[in-house]
Formats: C-alpha cells, sequence, structure tokens
C-alpha cells in the first residue's frame, strides 16, 4: 500500500521551492511513497481564500507560485490524487483531467462542499446526482472521482439514516469511489470500523489520523480538550482500521492533520507517524 501525506498539512513548510524540496525529501527519507495534491495550493489562491484558510490554522503559505510538476518529479514521491472542489470539475472537467495525469495520477478527489445543508435529503441527494455527472464525464478523460467527507455528512437526515449514507447509497459505484476520513468520522460520533464495512471496495483511499490529547498533570476540570495526534499516541483504533483498509484493497493511505504537532511542526509529525505506518504497511 502506498504511504503519503496530505499537502494541505504543509503548507507552513512549502513556502519557497527549497523547503519544498527539502520537506519532501524529509518525506521520502521518513518512508513515504506520495504525496497528495491539493487544487488550489497548486495555482495562486485568492487573498480571501488564503485569510480564510489560514484563520482556520491551515495556512497555504506561498505553495501557488511553485514549479509542482519539477518539485515532484524531482522529489521522487508519486503523485496519489489531487483534491478538487466539486465547481471546478464541473465547469472544465477536461482541464481538471489533464491536471491529474500530467502528475500522473487517475483519481481526483472532491473534497466536500463549504457552506452546505448535509442535513437536508434533498440537497444531500441532488448533490449524489452531480457527483454521478461528474464522475461520468471524468471516466470518459480516464480519470476515477472520490468523494472525501468531513464530519457534516454524518449530520442526521431525518429518523433513520444521514447523509454519508445517502450519498453512499445514491452515488453509482461505477462512477464514485471514497477516500474515507477515519479522523473526520470519529469527530462526530460514528463508528469508523462501521463505515469501512459500509463502504467495502468501495474505499479506494484512506485518510488516516489519531485523536487524543497532550493534556498533562493535573487540570482545572475533568474535561479535555481533544485535537489531532501523531499515528499510535491517540485512542483511534488504528490497528483495526489498517486490517479493515487493506481487506478493502485500499490503495493508499494517506496522512493528514493540521494543527497540534510536536514543537508545532509538521515535519516532525509526519516523521513520527511514519514509524507507525511503517511497521503496519
Amino acid at each position: 500500500m502506498v504511504k503519503a501525506v496530505q499537502q494541505f498539512m504543509l503548507g507552513t513548510v512549502m513556502n519557497t521551492e527549497a523547503q519544498a524540496a527539502d520537506t519532501m525529501a524529509k518525506m521520502k527519507a521518513a518512508g513515504y511513497d506520495g504525496i497528495e495534491l491539493c487544487g488550489f495550493m497548486l495555482h495562486p489562491s485568492a487573498l480571501m481564500v488564503r485569510l480564510l484558510t489560514k484563520a482556520a490554522g491551515m495556512p497555504v503559505g506561498r505553495s501557488g507560485k511553485l514549479p509542482w510538476p519539477r518539485l515532484v518529479k524531482d522529489s521522487g514521491l508519486n503523485v496519489v490524487s489531487i483534491h478538487q472542489d466539486l465547481g471546478s470539475v464541473e465547469r472544465d472537467p477536461a482541464a481538471a483531467a489533464k491536471e491529474a495525469l500530467d502528475f500522473g495520477t487517475d483519481k481526483i478527489v472532491i473534497t466536500g462542499m463549504y457552506r452546505f445543508p448535509y442535513g437536508e435529503e434533498a440537497a444531500v441527494r441532488e448533490l449524489a446526482a452531480r457527483l454521478n455527472k461528474a464522475g461520468e464525464t471524468l471516466k470518459k478523460e480516464g480519470v476515477s472521482l472520490l468523494y472525501h467527507n468531513h464530519n457534516c455528512e454524518f449530520l442526521r437526515v431525518g429518523e433513520n439514516t444521514n447523509g454519508y449514507s445517502i450519498l453512499l447509497a445514491e452515488t453509482d459505484p461505477e462512477l464514485v469511489g471514497f477516500e474515507f476520513d477515519s479522523y473526520w468520522c470519529a469527530d462526530c460520533g460514528a463508528s469508523p470500523l462501521a463505515v469501512m464495512d459500509a463502504l467495502g471496495p468501495r474505499m479506494k483511499l484512506w485518510h488516516i489520523n489519531d485523536r487524543g490529547t497532550r493534556q498533562a498533570g493535573p487540570c482545572m476540570t475533568p474535561i479535555l480538550k481533544s485535537d489531532s495526534m501523531e499515528l499510535g499516541t491517540g485512542s483511534m483504533p488504528l490497528d483495526a482500521l489498517c486490517e479493515k483498509a487493506k481487506a478493502a484493497g485500499v490503495e493508499a493511505v494517506i496522512l493528514e492533520s493540521h494543527r497540534n504537532w510536536i514543537d508545532k511542526s509538521p515535519v516532525k509529525s509526519f516523521q513520527v507517524s511514519a514509524e507507525y505506518l511503517n511497521r503496519k504497511f
């Protein structure tokens, strides 16, 4: 199984060409085989996008100005997929497909919808139809479409289901696959193991992260703040998840965390997480 890191995790350590090359060399040395690219980090992004991502603790830095095709080629890392927004794919699917293929990947991942009513059944069913249509168009270009969840897809819809279950039921397995993010699933109280069972072979990629706390010593209350953790240091059932991912034939496991890193360093964080991944895969 390919082991990769999501580019979005690395915005603070890819501000210059030299820094990006050094970061990817450290990924390779740690045991990673690939990188998952993020569309709006490959090109200059609007000021508002940069401000919003920075405010959310996920700055994109100056990565949009870097020569990514050359940097990736020189790094020796494979591109496992490219994250894109659905609107961009719908507006110009040929261009989106060409960019993916030029980077050597046949997978485009839709990263979730901003300001979207995942708790409304009609809206989620319409989203499934849009994904089917986009998947059909990309398939003709030689590219597969995957959908990546956060926690919002698990909002209850009616009494007996949620948005994610509707997307799974309403999308065509021949046109839409899934990149499952087990951290966000657990964050909202759903069972990542159960969702993996439901996805089966439709789970093509897996976003992995651990979850826990760094709190040490006495605290003011018995409630501790939970956040992302390096793999194997938190409370996620990662060993069981790894076995299910292997059984499902998942093609790549991709690390992504946005904060709470050791010494505030995403590089140190992915190096520690690599120790767990190298044992498991």
